[in-house]
């Protein structure tokens, strides 16, 4: 993984965000295809589709 992706994973980690939303974006940044329907949640999906995006600012809605 590039360094970005790192980083932004620890960052993530360090500030408590929900895991569904680190799964999720980190599955959206490398185009994993998405989980099955039954499974996703609305963190998941928020996170994915940043992920998708590379974005980096979407994560605070999902904090502890």
């Amino acid at each position: 993984m590039d360094q970005t992706y790192h980083d932004f994973v620890v960052e993530m980690e360090s500030k408590n965000v929900d895991p569904e939303y680190v799964q999720g974006w980190q599955g959206g940044y490398v185009c994993n295809p998405p989980r099955e329907e039954q499974r996703v949640t609305d963190a998941y999906q928020a996170g994915y589709d940043d992920g998708l995006e590379k974005n980096t600012d979407g994560y605070s809605d999902y904090t502890s």
